[in-house]
Order: structure tokens, then C-alpha cells, then sequence
């Protein structure tokens, strides 16, 4: 007990001192705290200058309340209780293999690091995009994962920093799934992981962008904001009531499982889901509000 409880108090001294460091400037390629400034304010700059829909706000609806969930899921959710417990699970998961004299490197069918750089980013970027896909489908097929998922699908106006609005358990179901192709995988760097994660960060606040984007034959690669609007869409037919175009960056994974869904020009689309107009609107709310659910 007393070294999980060592592991729990490190995690969060070492998490503090890496966030005053991102802040002051002490950090090179891995700062996320002004990667994350700055693909932001890079991206709602292209909202201003070229917007889809001209007449929403410059702050459109919930401006702010997103904006406060970016930071929230980003860095404060790490520091409360994301990191301790991610690091106290992977050890506990590690120790109770060893008692059948297992280890997680007993899982590894390959070591990624012998393949060339960019086959190594390649192969990490790919395959991690693809449990995320099978994760989101997940949380909108099973109504447990669903009344989660609802805080995301409660933006009601599009715009770069609804991407980060989430439920804090999302990263809990994510991470957990990620592990095993890590797992199998072998470790990578830190460097290895900020690379995917800086330009995945960048896809993801385009998809949700108020920007006429859709890449032209490369969105059938990669998700893009005319696509993405009708994952938010309030109304599909039934037969896609589950929901449609799961990707998080790639698009290539509902093109072929069959999941895609354009059926014309999404710009004014109303966005939301059935009865969302009971949903909470404030951050505390919207947290507890899967709590309160029987289904």
C-alpha cells in the first residue's frame, strides 16, 4: 500500500512541477499548456477570417464554457486525478500479472522502436486513431457510455474549442482501451507521443471549427468539419440512430465500416440530441449529470 500511495503522491508533485514549467516557459517541444494557445488561437483566427456560418457570434453559444472545459480536460482533470490514477493502475495491473510470473512486456508482439521514424509515427498515429474510433462508437452504442457522451454532443453552435468540451470519464474508457496496442506495441517516447498528439489536437479543433473545410479527395482520409457536422446533427434516421462518422481524425475508418454520412450540405443543421433542451448548461451540472441516471 505504501507504494501506491508513494506513486499517487509523485504523480501529483510531478504533474504540478511539469505544469509550472509548461507555464514559465522551461519546456521545449513538450509544452502542451501553449501548443495547445497556440493551435487555438490559430484556428479560431481561420474561423474569423473564414467562417461557414457568417452569422454566428465571433463568442458564439457556450464560447467560454468550452473554453473553460479545454483547460479543464487538459490540464487541471491531470493534475486532480488522471495522472495518480493512470500511474497507480498500470502498476497495480503490472503487479498482478507478476504474481503469474507475467510482466506488460510479456503482451509486446514487437518492438515499434526497430522500425524507421516515420514508420514508428506512422504505425503509433494509425493505430491509436483506430481505438479511438472503436471507443467512440462504444459511447454511443451503450446508453451507460451515452448519458457521458452527452456532455459533448450538448454544443448547440460549432466552434473550435467544442472539441475538448468531454466528460472527465471519456479519458478514463480511452486511456484504459489505449494501453493494450501500447502494450503490444513496446514504449515510446515522449517526443514520439507529442508529435501525434500536437497534430491530432490541431484535426480535432478543425473538425469542430465554423470553417468550410473538407480537403478535397483527402477527405476520405481525414475527418474535416463538413463531415463532422453530422456527427453532432440532433436528427438521423433511424437506421443511424447510434450515431454516424465516429473518426477523430481519420475518416478512413467509417468509409470502411460503413459508418459514413453526408447526405447534403450540413452548414444550418440543428445539432444536439433528443431532449437536450433538459440537458444542464453549466459545467458542475453537466459532470454529475450521468450520476443521476438509471439508464
Amino acid at each position: 500500500m505504501d507504494k501506491y500511495l508513494e506513486i499517487i503522491k509523485n504523480s501529483y508533485t510531478g504533474y504540478w512541477n511539469y505544469l509550472q514549467q509548461s507555464v514559465l516557459f522551461q519546456l521545449n517541444w513538450e509544452n502542451y499548456f501553449y501548443g495547445l494557445i497556440f493551435i487555438s488561437v490559430f484556428v479560431w483566427g481561420l474561423e474569423l477570417l473564414f467562417p461557414w456560418r457568417k452569422n454566428q457570434s465571433v463568442f458564439r453559444k457556450d464560447f467560454w464554457l468550452d473554453g473553460f472545459y479545454m483547460f479543464f480536460n487538459f490540464f487541471l482533470l491531470n493534475l486532480i486525478v488522471l495522472i495518480a490514477l493512470s500511474n497507480t493502475a498500470a502498476t497495480i495491473f503490472n503487479d498482478m500479472l507478476s504474481i503469474v510470473g507475467l510482466s506488460i512486456d510479456s503482451f509486446q508482439l514487437f518492438n515499434i522502436n526497430s522500425f524507421p521514424y516515420w514508420a514508428k509515427i506512422l504505425t503509433f498515429f494509425v493505430v491509436i486513431d483506430f481505438v479511438q474510433w472503436l471507443t467512440h462508437v462504444l459511447l454511443h452504442k451503450y446508453d451507460f457510455l451515452w448519458n457521458f457522451h452527452k456532455v459533448h454532443h450538448s454544443v448547440k453552435e460549432m466552434g473550435f474549442a467544442a472539441h475538448l468540451r468531454y466528460h472527465w470519464m471519456e479519458p478514463v474508457l480511452y486511456n484504459s482501451i489505449k494501453y493494450i496496442p501500447l502494450a503490444i506495441m513496446g514504449a515510446f517516447t515522449a517526443q514520439d507521443v507529442a508529435v501525434v498528439h500536437f497534430f491530432n489536437i490541431t484535426v480535432g479543433h478543425l473538425n469542430h471549427a465554423n470553417i468550410a473545410l473538407d480537403y478535397g479527395p483527402l477527405r476520405y482520409v481525414f475527418n474535416n468539419p463538413k463531415m463532422h457536422i453530422w456527427h453532432h446533427a440532433k436528427k438521423l434516421p433511424h437506421e443511424r440512430r447510434y450515431g454516424v462518422n465516429f473518426g477523430i481524425t481519420l475518416s478512413i475508418w467509417d468509409y470502411l465500416f460503413k459508418t459514413d454520412y453526408i447526405p447534403f450540405n450540413g452548414r444550418d443543421i440543428e445539432l444536439g440530441f433528443e431532449g437536450d433542451e433538459k440537458f444542464p448548461k453549466n459545467f458542475i451540472l453537466q459532470e454529475t449529470y450521468p450520476l443521476g441516471k438509471k439508464d
